[in-house]
């Protein structure tokens, strides 16, 4: 039937009204009704939502969640806002958090040195880096730049200083800037036009942290420092006045500040069109206002806090008392305890096999003492956590934390000191008490455990101790990792509040404390484990 054609009149509507509607038409168009409906409804739906989702889509450094690095001593981009190392604040901070939420994933800060962001984010140790960093071809050359604030390079020195007309007025003068920014390279560039004029260069004097930097110029060791303009801002307030700026060079490479990713056209354009969301649909204007770089702001919080002649007791008492300087001093000592327990373990094998017949181990045993008693100890840092997970990639999943990636370094580097003072505490002992051992049928542990362990632990104590006790104050360097210990702490709260003597001579303390304890532990060791003191065997001899 369904091939048999219709005749003339069931083509006419009137007629098709007419008859009866065939029942299996019927069911076929009941059935296809819900279908072609739905069809049309999940077209309708996805052709809304998927500019949204586009939008909204996370790139994939951010898939799973967002890990930002930042150094938090740049105010107002980024700084710790209290005493809580935690408490991160800032423009960047902020700008982090709304990207976050633009893309529905949490958001995760990593504290650390400057220096040590761009190999963290090489590493893949964080998703970007927000941290006042200006956009620059030099870096682009490896990472993915996204300018999300104008800015401009400033020349700061002390209030009442007079102004330049150009950077060939600094000639002969000294100019503190940040390690590991580019701003020792573009003076460099200002040196060379000044030795083709035949004219003194710019001294430059590199400091970790923009604090120090800024504290050079207080204390008259430098003439001036380089900064940004809206980080100035910030510095005059908090400084109450005592810098300005005396000239606003026109660089064109510092005229933004980028967020940084890695190489990627993807995330890139996610990146880019992100901020753009952010800054189209108004959310990046209160973050401005908030921070006083642009009209219109509320309290700036720490940027409010006026600068306090003389020392002040209050500030250092609650430094004293603080839970995030307890915290750091608790680290420090964790830290310094474990790294060297672990030294001892890998050392004293070692020294063993030092004191034995030549061979390969013996050998490469040397070769591992020369090359890290060689290599500078923050040099050793570095290398574990940013370079180890390039060779192998399992160093860059979260258990690999700071913690842990300075305790191998330093056990590492501590192990091959004490391997030296192990093996001449073994060296020190005759020869012929080992013999006499095996005279008397004594295996070679048992010679070892009883006769030459117990001397050489007496002769190895002193300096094994003061070892220790270098070591604490050597964990300081672990804060260029991210290691939130004392020093990072301290650093951390002057970058939020200038006050230099109050935080240090807190620091100062926790560090006496500790030293003194061991020292103190140190001396009762070693009245434990001394040898009979000749001067009372002497008089009970001649009595």
């Amino acid at each position: 039937m369904h091939g048999t054609p219709l005749p003339p009149h069931a083509a006419h509507p009137a007629t098709r009204r007419s008859r009866p509607a065939d029942p299996s038409l019927k069911r076929l168009r009941a059935r296809r009704l819900p279908w072609v409906a739905l069809l049309w409804t999940c077209m309708v739906l996805g052709l809304a939502a998927a500019p949204v989702a586009r939008a909204q889509q996370a790139p994939s450094f951010a898939a799973g969640g967002l890990t930002v690095c930042t150094n938090p001593t740049l105010p107002p981009m980024t700084f710790v806002n209290g005493t809580d190392g935690s408490d991160l604040a800032g423009v960047d901070i902020d700008v982090s958090r709304r990207l976050g939420a633009y893309w529905h994933v949490p958001v995760t800060f990593v504290s650390m040195d400057f220096v040590g962001l761009f190999p963290s984010l090489e590493a893949g140790r964080c998703g970007m880096v927000i941290s006042g960093v200006v956009r620059q071809a030099a870096r682009e050359v490896k990472f993915d730049a996204v300018p999300y604030q104008p800015t401009s390079l400033v020349v700061v020195a002390r209030a009442g200083t007079a102004h330049v007309t150009s950077m060939a007025d600094l000639s002969g003068k000294v100019l503190a800037v940040e390690s590991g920014t580019s701003y020792a390279a573009r003076i460099a560039q200002e040196n060379v036009a000044l030795a083709a004029a035949g004219r003194p260069a710019i001294e430059i004097q590199q400091y970790p942290t923009e604090d120090q930097v800024v504290q050079q110029v207080l204390i008259g060791r430098a003439f001036a420092f380089v900064s940004q303009d809206v980080e100035l801002a910030f510095r005059q307030t908090q400084l109450n006045g005592k810098v300005s700026v005396i000239f606003q060079p026109d660089y064109p490479e510092y005229r933004n500040f980028a967020i940084y990713i890695r190489k990627d056209a993807r995330d890139r354009a996610a990146l880019e069109g992100a901020i753009a969301a952010l800054r189209d649909g108004g959310q990046m204007t209160p973050i401005l206002q908030r921070w006083r770089i642009m009209p219109g702001g509320g309290d700036m919080q720490a940027g409010d806090q006026k600068a306090v002649s003389g020392f002040n007791w209050r500030t250092f008492a609650a430094a004293l008392v603080s839970p995030a300087f307890a915290r750091g001093a608790a680290i420090t000592l964790a830290m310094a305890v474990l790294s060297h327990m672990t030294a001892i373990g890998l050392a004293v094998p070692m020294a063993m096999v030092m004191n034995g017949r030549d061979g390969m181990l013996k050998s490469a045993i040397r070769a591992y003492v020369a090359l890290f008693r060689a290599a500078p100890t923050l040099l050793q840092l570095l290398f574990v956590w940013n370079a180890l997970p390039q060779f192998l990639p399992v160093f860059r999943e979260s258990w690999f934390t700071p913690f842990l990636a300075a305790w191998i370094s330093l056990s590492i580097n501590e192990a091959a000191y004490q391997v030296e003072i192990n093996r001449a505490a073994l060296q020190a002992i005759d020869p012929g008490q080992a013999l006499a051992g095996d005279a008397l049928g004594m295996t070679r542990m048992q010679v070892y455990r009883h006769i030459i362990f117990p001397q050489a632990l007496r002769i190895a104590l002193p300096p094994t101790i003061n070892e220790f006790i270098s070591l604490i104050k050597t964990t300081s360097l672990a804060s260029v990792i991210s290691l939130q210990e004392l020093l990072a702490v301290t650093q951390i709260n002057v970058a939020r509040t200038f006050e230099f003597t109050e935080y240090y001579a807190a620091a100062l303390i926790y560090y006496l404390l500790i030293v003194f304890f061991f020292l103190w532990v140190q001396k009762r060791i070693e009245r434990r484990f001394a040898w009979a003191d000749r001067l009372k065997a002497t008089s009970h001899a001649a009595a």
